[in-house]
């Protein structure tokens, strides 16, 4: 279904570059004969393919992304195993000490920040005056076990507009852990 919306959409695209005449000779050839019954279509279901289509192929680049750092830092992660089956809005990466070093495009949909605005800051300045001390606590001790693990905290967007936000963090390891994968999802 999804090849043949393709294929009408150039159809489409093709008969609308037509000039009058041409359009004149080949328009007997697109009426179909009355036995013929043809699929609604519209162009949201094509928007609808497109979409799906850019979200993979964003997804397919942040994680090259990761795989490029985790070439770099020589982590002993399996990177295709943390994403497998995990969606994901943002993706934050931090080194030990908790200070971001990369986030994909997601970051500024979900927080409002820049990526060059997170750059070098813990991922705490997105907390503020209603974040969980509790929660705060829990993320603490869960990182200092180094082991995978998925929290809920309240976060606060750039325009001050508190959001949950579901993280799954994982250590990344090279001997010991070099760096940090959270990600995360707006609930």
């Amino acid at each position: 279904m999804k090849h043949n919306l393709a294929n009408m959409m150039s159809l489409d695209l093709f008969i609308a570059s037509q000039d009058e005449q041409d359009y004149s000779a080949i328009k007997p050839l697109l009426t179909p004969s009355e036995s013929v019954q043809l699929p609604i279509t519209s162009f949201d279901f094509y928007i609808d393919y497109f979409s799906d289509e850019m979200n993979k192929v964003s997804r397919k680049n942040d994680i090259d992304m990761i795989k490029e750092f985790a070439a770099k830092f020589q982590w002993t992660n399996n990177v295709d195993e943390i994403f497998k089956n995990e969606a994901f809005e943002t993706i934050v990466l931090t080194n030990n000490k908790q200070e971001i070093v990369w986030v994909n495009s997601g970051f500024k949909k979900m927080t409002g920040y820049s990526k060059n605005f997170a750059i070098k800051k813990t991922p705490s300045f997105l907390q503020g005056t209603n974040t969980c001390e509790e929660t705060k606590t829990r993320i603490r001790k869960k990182i200092h076990l180094n082991k995978p693990f998925k929290e809920i905290v309240l976060n606060y967007r750039q325009d001050k507009i508190a959001y949950k936000c579901e993280i799954k963090i994982f250590p990344l390891t090279y001997k010991n852990t070099t760096h940090y994968i959270a990600l995360e999802n707006a609930i």
